[in-house]
């Protein structure tokens, strides 16, 4: 098997040594190079492209946006972004994803070393799912770290299975879990809705401390409104929440009316938060009066979810394969049998504002 090849462009001498002797435990992965700045790394590139690139923002020179742009208009290249945890860094990714990103790696500003050890693993699943993706598709689309566990384990971690009793009602909502190239995606759909469109309920794998901005951004540029969920905030009418990065987000039901709780625990399919977390409580809470959709990411988280929705009698769509930029997790909830129909990405809005206008 070939390995796939990185290439580390970070300011920090200590993160890169440290990076890079941590890949190269990894039987998958060769580092064919490193540089300090953006200017160091064309050089290099010149010479031999790397399957994917893991690309710091904040650089002297030439900073990481504006060679990141570079390279997606002459040659167009997975770019894992590494973002330190704090507000700004926040901000200057999301520009980043926007730019063509495929995903981000947080770094600690102290203390990298123990972070690493903990989160090596986590690396190589994002460098994986970076080499598979089609950067393309994110361009052509235009206009995330899991907490690492010893064993894989299920929604059961967090949520109990129970039977889903639910009457039809006309209270309807949508759940969507999404991860690689979920954010070019996500910003697609939501920004095609019109103000009135059912409540929305969303997990995109993306590291804590992110997701705020994420949702921030996207409701600058959305008729709807979006944000980071909250404990106790409803789902309702022209309304999106996203859930937390680092936590868990369950749909809850009082009466008629929907809400959401942001829970702890465990990650579930590797992932906190889980789409087959808030899959499961979708089934649970609101049975037949709800539409799943899974699109864009590497892996399985949502594809047991989805099922469950499914066999509960809610309508349960997954991305097609063409308009992916990672096939992964619709491929897998089709796999399972849980998926009623597959549409592209440009279909998904007028998927849900057909559920909507038909349950009104």
């Amino acid at each position: 098997m070939n390995k796939i090849k990185v290439m580390i462009v970070d300011d920090s001498a200590v993160v890169r040594q440290v990076l890079t002797s941590y890949l190269e435990a990894s039987k998958e992965v060769e580092i064919i190079g490193v540089a300090s700045d953006p200017i160091f790394a064309i050089e290099k590139m010149q010479k031999e492209w790397p399957d994917v690139l893991i690309l710091d923002v904040e650089m002297p020179r030439m900073d990481g946006i504006t060679f990141l742009k570079k390279i997606m208009a002459q040659r167009p290249t997975p770019v894992i972004i590494c973002s330190t945890l704090t507000e700004k860094g926040a901000e200057t990714t999301m520009e980043a994803l926007a730019a063509g990103a495929v995903s981000i790696i947080t770094k600690p500003k102290a203390g990298l070393k123990s972070f690493m050890t903990e989160s090596a693993d986590d690396l190589v699943q994002h460098i994986k799912a970076a080499a598979k993706a089609n950067v393309r598709k994110i361009l052509h689309n235009d206009p995330p770290p899991a907490v690492k566990t010893p064993t894989k384990l299920t929604a059961d971690a967090v949520l109990a299975p129970k039977p889903a009793a639910m009457a039809q009602t006309t209270e309807k909502i949508v759940a969507i879990g999404t991860s690689t190239g979920g954010t070019q995606a996500l910003e697609r759909v939501l920004t095609a809705l019109p103000r009135v469109c059912p409540g929305i309920v969303i997990v995109q794998h993306m590291p804590e401390n992110f997701t705020a901005a994420f949702a921030a951004r996207l409701n600058q540029l959305c008729a709807i409104e979006v944000k980071e969920a909250a404990k106790g905030d409803r789902v309702v009418m022209g309304r999106a929440l996203i859930a937390p990065g680092g936590k868990h987000m369950v749909l809850k039901r009082s009466g008629a009316q929907y809400f959401v709780d942001v829970i702890d625990g465990p990650p579930v399919s590797r992932h906190k938060p889980s789409v087959n977390v808030l899959f499961r409580s979708v089934a649970q809470s609101a049975g037949k009066n709800a539409l799943g959709i899974i699109m864009t990411g590497m892996g399985d988280d949502g594809a047991q979810g989805m099922k469950e929705m499914h066999d509960v009698g809610a309508t349960t769509v997954a991305q097609d394969e063409r308009s992916c930029v990672v096939y992964g997790m619709p491929k897998e909830a089709v796999k399972l049998g849980g998926v009623n129909k597959s549409i592209s990405l440009d279909g998904i809005a007028t998927e849900i504002q057909n559920y909507g206008a038909m349950h009104r």
